[in-house]
């Protein structure tokens, strides 16, 4: 009897193991609609958007987070300490090496590529203009865009800025601003820090 009761507490051990939730993070749906890329476990995956197995993309001991795609579905940035500090990196979608794209010392997360596929937006604390100095924080970051191709980048906004959305067009972009440290998952929460979402015109900045 008692040898039939450890048997099933094994076994209900194992089941419950086996079905408990993963820590899946940070999901980027491509741009067909047909591939899920993801983080767990500090490595960047993708699996089909109606479920199924899902594929490793890379295998560095380093910490890779941020997955967004190109917009044409060919290539996946994404963020890793591969250096030491969180550059951004862009490899095939399919797998492969990474280049790295960013060199600065300060830690860089991928928001979106731009519409025609040759930048990636995204955000950083590296020169503040003095009248945009809200908070010396690593999470109070400005906008840049950078060549897919590496090479020196551009400040696009000097005032905290994150979860960037481009229009069809290219012209614009939305995105959420950041007054505060204030806890975004507090429900119906307002104050002077709320966060608002703005329009930013690329042409006339």
């Amino acid at each position: 009897m008692n040898k039939i009761v450890l048997t099933i507490t094994f076994l209900l051990v194992a089941f419950f193991v086996q079905a408990g939730p993963l820590w899946m993070r940070y999901p980027k749906i491509s741009p067909d609609g047909k591939q899920i890329a993801f983080s767990y476990k500090g490595n960047i995956y993708v699996v089909p958007a109606e479920g199924g197995e899902a594929r490793q993309l890379t295998t560095h001991p380093a910490y890779e987070s941020y997955p967004v795609w190109s917009p044409d579905g060919k290539q996946i940035a994404f963020t890793s300490d591969r250096n030491g500090n969180f550059d951004i990196f862009v490899m095939s979608a399919r797998g492969g090496d990474a280049r790295q794209v960013t060199t600065n010392s300060a830690r860089e997360i991928p928001y979106t590529f731009t519409p025609d596929g040759k930048e990636i937006i995204y955000g950083a604390q590296m020169s503040d203009p003095a009248q945009s100095a809200l908070f010396p924080a690593g999470s109070m970051t400005e906008l840049y865009a950078i060549s897919v191709d590496g090479g020196r980048p551009r400040q696009i906004l000097a005032t905290p800025a994150e979860e960037i959305c481009f229009f069809k067009s290219g012209d614009a972009f939305l995105y959420q601003d950041k007054k505060g440290g204030e806890n975004e998952w507090r429900k119906h929460h307002t104050s002077s820090i709320t966060r608002d979402i703005y329009r930013y015109d690329m042409k006339s900045g």
